[in-house]
């Protein structure tokens, strides 16, 4: 019985040492053809033969050789009725909580303000604008991280400071983007919005609205009351 469980231990660790080596081949081979990317890791999926590369904020599917690249590929469960491609992003792309610069942002809180939510946003992004006026709006007991994070336009830069250098900080992002009144102060003082692009840039954050959420999970784009409600939720408030 020993010798057959010891047997089978070797077998593991043995199966374990190829996985990880095709691995590193396919590292290896993916950074020999494209040396400008850098790739965060390298991961075997259930289909044989192909492995998932996760570099530049995507995943990409590719063979041991590196040869075929299969682009903007969701990988489906039938059975299962899985987005394997979509989970494994959630947890690719997390960012803990805690190690969020939360002293860049600005805080609103809502009710008891017990969740914690961060949000970066663009003064000028109309989803942003809808996500707050229609979804956010109907969410309380939580508090919001607002990131000013200006990727539109010039003018977004401009909003995002005079946002930064106003009095009540809070109201005046309210007053914009829920009501339609542009901030009038001058953006003139010290303002967080070049580290904070700096910071998005490093963390391939591309778009707004971008949550982040308490267990770290990552949500691109507008999304409505309910499923941000559910997030909330089932982040807790860690």
């Amino acid at each position: 019985m020993l010798k057959r469980l010891t047997g089978g231990v070797c077998l593991l660790c043995g199966l374990a040492a190829g996985i990880a080596g095709a691995s590193e081949a396919v590292r290896k081979n993916f950074q020999a053809k494209f040396p400008q990317v850098t790739v965060e890791s390298v991961t075997r999926t259930p289909v044989a033969g192909i492995y998932e590369v996760y570099a530049g904020g995507q995943i990409i599917y590719t063979d041991e050789n590196v040869k075929y690249l299969f682009l903007d590929t969701t990988l489906v469960d039938v059975d299962a009725k899985v987005n394997l491609t979509r989970e494994r992003m959630q947890r690719l792309s997390a960012i803990k909580f805690d190690a969020l610069p939360l002293d860049l942002a600005f805080r609103k809180v809502v009710g008891n303000g017990k969740r914690k939510l961060g949000y970066f946003a663009d003064p000028n992004c109309p989803y942003c604008k809808r996500f707050e006026q229609q979804e956010l709006s109907k969410v309380t007991d939580v508090t919001v991280y607002i990131f000013l994070y200006p990727i539109l336009s010039p003018d977004s830069v401009a909003k995002a400071k005079a946002v930064w250098c106003s009095k009540d900080r809070v109201k005046t992002w309210d007053d914009w983007m829920l009501r339609g009144v542009a901030p009038t102060g001058s953006g003139n003082c010290s303002t967080p919005v070049e580290k904070i692009l700096a910071y998005g840039r490093k963390m391939n954050i591309t778009g707004t609205p971008t949550l982040i959420f308490a267990d770290g999970q990552r949500v691109p784009g507008m999304i409505p009351a309910a499923q941000l409600e559910q997030l909330l939720a089932n982040a807790g408030g860690k």
